[in-house]
Formats: structure tokens, sequence, C-alpha cells
């Protein structure tokens, strides 16, 4: 009866039904970043989480979640992308349910690289179903804005939603939330979506290459933690980060040599595309480590429960819905550099606002402006970082860089975070403990802050000077992969 009931749906409606279920999916991809942030201090205690290991719950996501997103956009091409879609969403959906039943840190970690997995086989698979559903121009660029403001909201409305469910049940919610959304949307899928499938030559799929940058940043990230306790000269660490750097070596020699490389060098030969994912990478690194560092000011200085951290944060959320769309008009209306520099520099602002944080602070003085200026800055910078991405490229291209504007976000976040997080911790006390002091840690948060600005005003530069300034809404149509990030992934 509800499949009858659909197909009376006029095709045109039909369509931004279909975008609706893909959102909605993508919504939990960003959203799962950013709603585990407020439960970190609850998942400390409850699994007994050593400070210096407890950006893994994120990184562990991220890092598996960016190193195979391409293999992911890989097989959507191949297998189908309504099929790895629904593949990928059910294996994030069960993962979900067994993070929320983890019993220990490396119980944790490892589902939530599981989870990460399905996100790199939901992600590509969607974007490429949006991209195919609508045909270019005004109908395609009105699509992606609305994916681009899911993937800028869904980092700010998994703070609150995340401090909601900590506060009211547990932090294992933030996971089950996951469960019966992802039944839903797996339910429909069938009825709503058609499958789709690139004419390829070939049907090579590139693992070793995903699973050597995966490895790699995988070392790295590891490396960043354990120079917290052991430093920088330690042998074990030089020896980690000489197998990071083996390992992407490892790749990059793997991709030149491959039939079917997951990512052609040649493609940065675009000096926009280049840019744009340079820039990707910054924006991941400044969103990821953002909202992790707040959410730890705010609970573990300034003592708020989780649902008031949470609700601090609803104004970046009220801000980015409220100002994608007019990111979007702008875009449309003066190109993608003036608006993504002018982002840029609104987040860059924030930043700097966030490096006077005091020991006792306050949320209107000293929080309000720099949330309502970075929901500002990331609804100026997601779409038109995500337009630049894919403007000028060609179509035998286009869904690769489509899938690497994503994979960038998600790889700086999740390395941006370790560094972040290693240099708050290194700055905040020699020997980290969960018995600093509140002076302390606010230290080492200034002093990340102080790093994200600069970090973020190194984007601006890039922008100015390598983004093209005829960059406008019409990139080519995407045949394969990926979401847009996040950052956020993130983050967000």
């Amino acid at each position: 009866m509800v499949r009858t009931a659909i197909q009376a749906i006029p095709e045109s409606r039909r369509r931004w039904l279909a975008l609706a279920v893909i959102v909605t999916a993508q919504f939990m991809v960003v959203l799962d970043i950013a709603i585990v942030n407020v439960a970190l201090p609850s998942i400390k205690t409850d699994l007994q989480f050593p400070e210096a290991s407890l950006q893994w719950v994120i990184s562990a996501y991220a890092i598996v979640f960016g190193g195979f997103l391409l293999l992911g956009g890989r097989l959507a091409d191949v297998l189908g992308r309504r099929r790895l879609f629904i593949a990928g969403l059910s294996l994030f959906s069960v993962s979900s349910l067994l993070c929320g039943l983890a019993w220990s840190e490396v119980s944790l970690i490892t589902f939530r690289a599981v989870q990460g997995l399905g996100g790199a086989l939901l992600a590509p698979a969607a974007l490429s179903i949006l991209t195919t559903t609508f045909a270019e121009g005004e109908e395609r660029n009105k699509a992606l804005a609305v994916w681009g403001a899911v993937s800028g909201a869904g980092g700010a409305v998994g703070v609150l939603l995340g401090g909601v469910l900590t506060s009211y049940l547990s932090w294992s919610w933030v996971f089950f939330i996951n469960v019966p959304v992802g039944i839903a949307v797996v339910a429909v899928t069938p009825w709503l979506l058609r499958e789709s499938r690139s004419e390829l030559q070939h049907r090579h799929f590139d693992v070793a290459g995903a699973t050597s940058v995966t490895a790699g940043l995988m070392l790295l990230v590891y490396a960043l933690t354990r120079t917290v306790t052991s430093g920088w000269g330690d042998l074990t660490t030089l020896g980690l980060l000489a197998g990071s750097a083996l390992l992407i070596g490892s790749f990059i020699v793997i991709e030149i040599r491959s039939k079917a490389p997951l990512l052609p060098l040649r493609i940065f030969r675009q000096r926009t595309l280049a840019a744009a994912n340079a820039i990707a990478v910054i924006v991941g690194a400044m969103a990821f480590s953002q909202f992790f560092l707040l959410t730890l000011y705010m609970q573990q200085v300034l003592d708020y429960s989780p649902l008031q951290t949470g609700a601090a944060l609803a104004v970046t959320t009220i801000s980015i819905v409220v100002f994608s769309n007019v990111g979007q008009m702008l875009v449309t209306r003066l190109g993608v550099r003036p608006v993504l520099t002018a982002g840029l520099l609104t987040v860059s602002a924030a930043l700097a606002l966030l490096t006077q944080l005091p020991t006792h602070g306050h949320y209107v003085p000293n929080l309000f402006p720099a949330f309502l200026l970075t929901g500002i800055g990331m609804a100026f910078t997601f779409v038109p970082m995500t337009i630049a991405g894919l403007t000028g490229v060609a179509p035998a291209d286009a869904g690769i860089a489509s899938g690497l504007i994503n994979t960038t976000r998600q790889i700086g976040g999740a390395v941006g975070l370790a560094a972040v997080s290693t240099i708050a911790a290194v700055s905040a006390s020699p020997g980290v403990s969960a018995s600093l002091e509140a002076a302390d840690l606010t230290h080492g948060f200034r002093t990340a802050f102080y790093v994200l600005t600069a970090f973020t005003l190194v984007g601006v530069v890039i922008a100015v000077r390598f983004i093209a300034p005829a960059a406008r809404p019409a990139p080519a149509v995407p045949s394969t992969e990926t979401q847009i990030i996040d950052v956020l992934k993130e983050a967000a």
C-alpha cells in the first residue's frame, strides 16, 4: 500500500522526496561526529578512557571514513549506487548499536572504526544519487544547498542532541538514536531511489591504496597522541612516524602505478580543485577541533552539564541553518572566491575570540559572539568550498573530485584534531591528567585556539591566491562519490 502511494506521486515531487531520504542519511553521518563530542566526558568516566586516548573516539571514525571514501565511490559506480547506499547505511546502523553496547575502550574504538567504514560506503553513493537525480544548473544547486546546509547544521545539532540524550538517558543513546532512523531510511529507499551505475571500462578496486593510506593515517594519529606522555624524541614515537610516512608514501606509489587509482594525481593540476581541497583540510581541522575543545572547556572548566553544553551551542545551529541559504545565493551572484574568503575570515574572527577564554567564563560575553560568528562562517564556507572542488573538472574526473573534497575534509579533521588536542594537552601541563586545574586546562585550550586561528588564516590566503575569480556554481556532473564536509566533521 505504501509502495502504491509512493508510485502515485508525480516524478517532479518524488525527486525531492528522494532528496529528503538522501540528506537524512547524510545528516546521520555528519551528526555522528558532533553528537559524540558532548558525551566524551561521560564515556571517559564509564569506560575508563585515558585522557590522551579520548580523541580516538572521534579519530577512529573519521580516519576510516576518510580513508575508504574514494573506494566507496568506486564500489558505488561499479556495483550500483542504491545498493551501496543500502549496504553502507545498514552497516552504519548495526555498528551504531554495537557502539552503544560497548563495554571497554578497545571495543568502542573498534566499533567506531566499523561505523566509519559504513559511512564511507554510504556517503559517496548518496551524493552520486543526488547528482544523477537533479539536472545540472539551478535545480542541482538548490539540492546541493540543502545538502550543504544539512552537512553544516549536522555538527551543531549533534552537540545539542547529544546533550539532551546524555543528560536524560546515557551516553549510549547518542549511538542508539541512529538505529531506528537507519531502519526507516533503508525501508523506503527501494521505492524512492533508483538504481544507477557508471559504464566503466574496468572493474578494478584499489583496496591496497585505501588500506595503505588509512593505516598510515592511523599510525600518524597514534604517534601524535603518544607525544603527550612520551615526547617527540621517544624511539617508539619516531618509529611510528616513520611507519606512517612509509605507508603514505606507499599509497602515492600505488596510485601512480595502479590501472584504476583511487586518486589520479593528475587531478591536482586543476588549481581551483587543489586549493579547495587544501582548504577542506583546514576546515575539517577547524571544525573537528573547535567542537572537541569547546565541549571539554564547558564541561571540565565551566562545569556545564551535557545538556547545558548542547544548549550553549544552539546559536551556532540556528545561524548555520539561517545563513546557509544566504551563502548559496551569494555564491550564485558573486562567485565562489569572495564568499569562501568571507566565510573563512568570519571563522578566523570567531577563533580569535576563543583565544581569550577565561577560567571563570560566562556564556554571553565569552562564548556567544564566537558561537554566532562560527555558524555564519561555516554557512559561508561549506557550499562554496564544495562547488570549488567540482568547478572546471572534466566529466571523467567529476566523481573522483566529489569524493576527494569530502575525503580531505575528514582526514584534515582527524589529523588536525589529534595535533590540536596534543598541543592543548602539552600546553596545559607536561604530564596531562584528569587532576589538572581549571587554569591549566584553559591555558591549553587558548593555545590550541591560537594555532587554529593561524591555520584558518592560511586558508584565507589560499582562497584569495588560488581560487579562480570566475569560479561559479556550475560544476560538472559527478558520476560517483561522496558527501560534503563538516565539519565538519567535522566536525564537527
